[in-house]
């Protein structure tokens, strides 16, 4: 019987088989942790980069909303976005008055109050300015200014705060309005320049003459800067008998040193009466005419000035006053405006100006000046 026989495989065989087996499954192995490793790190990348193409479905909050969530204290503020409307002016009026008060330090009350007036135009109820104002006035004895503007304060009421009890004090112990002006007053005036209201002739309650009308008028001149003349109407009250020696008329002319400070003008001043006589006899109106002349390039004089700088007129006097300049100075002179006093037997009668402020900054005395 024939048997089926298989060839015997040699031992060495068997062991290359095993280790080429055990090669390959390392092979897939390593193949199957590649794939498993590069599957991962598509998968993360496409997980990170899915949150960047958000905006595109779904914008995010206009930039706007960032500046609202961030926190006030970590926001820049934007210059004078929070400021109050009235800033500025309050700011202008605080810068006058630290001008006016370093002026009154240095004497300078005229150029002070000035600057006082303009801040108050400002800042009607600024009780600082108020009070600035007012203790000038004290300072140079005119007392029913003085009460004024403290009254003004005090009505100004609690948000005034410490200045609102000055006031008050002030009004309740401070001099009565009918104080002297000045040393050497007897009596006060028979006018009120505070109250005193023209009658139905034109004239003051307790006056004897008035002005009844003060015309400026410029004429061209080549060789001035300024040539302006004054007519200014004089009446007596009718039926009254006056002696025309006791009439003063001082006319103030002011200009303005480098577009700032207000001073007494160094222009060449003359007066002459328009109508015969002037003394108010035959007629109730006499007109006088001052002429302010300001020469171009006119050369300042270095000599002392008049005490004041005016055209004082005394009809019971003849003869035409004698003008003195004021001492040279720096800075272009401009004319400004004027101030007309009329007194008689030495008592205030009646004033005009132009610009009116001019009788805030120079109010005049009730009793004439000695000349």
């Amino acid at each position: 019987m024939r048997s089926l026989t298989f060839p015997s495989v040699p031992r060495s065989d068997k062991t290359f088989s095993i280790g080429l087996g055990a090669i390959v499954a390392f092979a897939v192995a390593e193949i199957v942790c590649a794939g498993f490793y590069y599957i991962g790190r598509t998968q993360g990348a496409h997980a990170a980069a899915g949150p960047a193409t958000l905006p595109v479905a779904a914008p995010s909050a206009p930039p706007i909303a960032l500046a609202i969530a961030t926190p006030p204290a970590q926001t820049a503020p934007t210059p004078g976005a929070t400021l109050p409307p009235s800033t500025a002016a309050l700011s202008a009026a605080d810068r006058l008055l630290k001008e006016a008060t370093e002026l009154r330090e240095r004497g300078d009350t005229t150029n002070a109050l000035a600057r006082l007036q303009e801040a108050a135009e400002k800042e009607p109820k600024n009780a600082q300015v108020l009070a600035e104002m007012a203790t000038i006035y004290e300072s140079i004895q005119l007392f029913e200014r003085s009460n004024e503007t403290w009254r003004k304060v005090r009505d100004i009421g609690a948000t005034a705060g410490p200045l609102y009890e000055l006031a008050a004090n002030k009004l309740k112990t401070g001099a009565p309005a009918g104080a002297a002006a000045g040393p050497g007053l007897a009596g006060v005036s028979p006018l009120d320049t505070g109250t005193s209201r023209p009658g139905t002739d034109g004239i003051p309650a307790g006056a004897t003459l008035a002005i009844t009308e003060v015309k400026a008028t410029e004429t061209p001149d080549p060789d001035a800067d300024t040539n302006l003349m004054l007519r200014i109407a004089v009446k007596k009250r009718p039926n009254v008998v006056l002696d025309h020696t006791k009439v003063k008329i001082q006319v103030f002319f002011y200009d303005t040193v480098a577009d700032k400070e207000i001073k007494l003008t160094d222009a060449d001043v003359s007066y002459e009466w328009l109508t015969p006589n002037h003394d108010w006899a035959n007629t109730n109106t006499e007109t006088l005419a001052v002429t302010y002349i300001r020469p171009k390039n006119k050369a300042l004089s270095s000599e002392s000035a008049l005490a004041a700088a005016a055209a004082a007129v005394n009809p019971g006097k003849k003869g035409k006053p004698i003008k003195t300049s004021p001492p040279a100075e720096t800075g272009d002179r401009k004319y400004l405006g004027y101030i007309v006093r009329l007194y008689y037997n030495d008592q205030l009668q009646d004033k005009r100006a132009e610009p009116t402020k001019l009788l805030n900054l120079f109010p005049p005395p009730f009793t004439a000046p000695s000349q």
